[in-house]
């Protein structure tokens, strides 16, 4: 997850670049939005994750 949202941010970056503001911030928002995703997943898996029996 925190890959992809990577991926977007780079991609974004280049579109902004290259003078692509609304793609740009369209793939902005896309890796914002899986970075809250993964970081909500990463702190339930600390949560959660491993328990002694």
């Amino acid at each position: 997850m925190l890959g992809w949202a990577m991926v977007f941010f780079i991609f974004a970056i280049i579109a902004g670049i290259f003078g692509f503001l609304g793609i740009a911030s369209a793939l902005a928002g896309i890796a914002k939005i899986l970075f809250v995703v993964f970081l909500v997943m990463f702190l339930v898996s600390l949560i959660f994750g491993r328990r002694r029996a």
